[in-house]
């Protein structure tokens, strides 16, 4: 009998040895999976940058006093310094000044990944939302030429938003559209995501509008860095502030000028500067084969 105890703890323990082996090198698979975004250069960002929008600013492109357009600054302008990198011990930081709207765009396209950044606000709000709240964003399956949408300033683009109440709030950029699991909106108020609910369409053209509230509010105090996972997937996405799911959203797609659905399952990720400074730090992104058994459950 003794013998058969010593012989079933000596198993146990093999079996336990065994797993934390396995959890260890899928930790370290893991890790190793990650391709990190960040460099003191920005070698894997380009930028973009429109203008200083102005408050009372209506969607007509901008003039000057003798009513004569007023061009963009356009892409990779020297001179500008909206966003620099700076060494914090061993961290290198992304600091967006927000003075000009526009954004970081990557180099490379993406399709069926796990996005990860953190963020923290600055102090500094100019022009257009010096009395509003601070305001960024995450611009996934971002494709097509620059400043299609209402701010003259981003690709047709999902957007997972940053902003002061709001993270994981979500926005229809030109002319795309996404389902999401959501109360409807009644009278002026925004539709609300929720996982109990059923998939309503957002888009320009939906009888929803094209903007949709996050389920909850988790943003932590405005000095501390706050972690963002987009999970994006065969045309499915999650967005994840500070590891609770705030919006389950599927059927990604951008309306064509036949009013054809296409699906939009690939593309650019832009960072908005949007009159709000912001931080960011850690961006990475890992290509992934599926979505985990709990994620597959939310959809």
């Amino acid at each position: 009998m003794t013998f058969n105890k010593l012989t079933l703890c000596i198993l146990l323990l093999a079996m336990s040895c065994s797993q934390m082996k396995n959890n260890q090198n899928s930790e370290k698979l893991e890790a190793h999976n990650w391709e990190e975004l960040i460099d003191s250069s920005l070698t894997k960002w380009d930028t973009y940058l429109s203008y200083k929008h102005q408050p009372g600013y209506d969607g007509t492109p901008p003039k000057n006093e003798q009513g004569e357009l007023i061009p963009p600054i356009g892409l990779n302008k020297a001179g500008y310094d909206v966003f620099t990198t700076f060494q914090e011990t061993d961290e290198t930081i992304i600091r967006n000044t927000g003075e000009y709207y526009g954004c970081l765009i990557t180099k490379a396209e993406y399709d069926n990944y796990h996005f990860q950044l953190k963020y923290k606000w600055g102090d500094k709000t100019w022009a257009y939302r010096k009395h509003l709240l601070k305001d960024s964003g995450i611009l996934y399956h971002s494709v097509g030429p620059m400043a299609v949408e209402y701010w003259r300033s981003w690709m047709l683009s999902q957007e997972f938003q940053i902003m002061e109440g709001h993270t994981g709030d979500f926005w229809s950029q030109a002319n795309s559209a996404i389902d999401i699991r959501a109360y409807k909106p009644e009278s002026v108020l925004d539709p609300l995501a929720h996982e109990s609910q059923d998939y309503i369409p957002i888009s320009m053209n939906s009888p929803y509008r094209n903007y949709c509230l996050r389920s909850g509010n988790y943003e932590k105090p405005h000095d501390e860095w706050n972690t963002l996972d987009l999970y994006c997937f065969e045309g499915k996405s999650l967005h994840v502030v500070n590891g609770e799911v705030v919006m389950i959203l599927k059927n990604s797609r951008y309306i064509d000028e036949n009013g054809k659905d296409v699906p939009l399952t690939k593309g650019k990720i832009q960072l908005q500067s949007e009159a709000a400074e912001i931080f960011f730090k850690d961006i990475r992104i890992r290509k992934i084969d599926s979505l985990t058994q709990k994620q597959k459950a939310l959809f």
